[in-house]
């Protein structure tokens, strides 16, 4: 299983992601890092991203867990993941992939941006990605996780909701 933690710029992807995957013995990798050194460039300038940005960078994404897929390798990986197409590349072809949306409201997100000094994504572009968002539709195959809460809580939550072998949240 490739669990692919999304939501959009302080939701808490990173820090759920790690603590999931240590939680359950996978590997982690921080979709951020593989952005190209354009985009970052252009988030810390304050400037959105397009879906003509993002493209690159999903298609690595999708890349990286193809690869752990054919090898029969479970991971986590972070990404916003933000569109519905986006989620549907991150997808195909792996019917391994489980998308956890974190759920945070914006006032929540916009302090934990603030709190994140030196991080190339500022606080300013928040409203750029909550207008991006699209919110699942019912046959879209999302697990939805209330992530205003403590990260430990949200993990277990989402270990008790995903059907992961040999895991449960007891």
């Amino acid at each position: 299983m490739i669990v692919v933690v999304a939501g959009v710029a302080g939701s808490g992807k990173t820090t759920v992601g790690r603590m999931l995957a240590g939680r359950l013995g996978w590997p982690f990798a921080d979709g951020d890092s593989l952005h190209p050194a354009l985009n970052v460039a252009k988030m810390r300038s304050g400037i959105p991203l397009t879906d003509e940005d993002r493209w690159p960078w999903l298609q690595a994404i999708a890349a990286w867990i193809g690869d752990r897929a054919a090898s029969g390798d479970s991971a986590v990986v972070a990404c916003s993941a933000l569109k519905r197409s986006y989620r549907a590349l991150l997808r195909t072809g792996c019917p391994e992939v489980r998308i956890v949306l974190l759920q945070v409201g914006p006032a929540t997100l916009a302090a934990r941006l603030e709190g994140r000094p030196g991080h190339f994504f500022p606080r300013a572009l928040l409203e750029s990605q909550l207008a991006d968002l699209e919110p699942p539709t019912p046959d879209e195959p999302i697990l939805e996780v209330p992530a205003d809460r403590p990260p430990a809580t949200v993990v277990e939550d989402i270990v008790a909701r995903l059907p992961i072998a040999g895991h449960s949240a007891a």
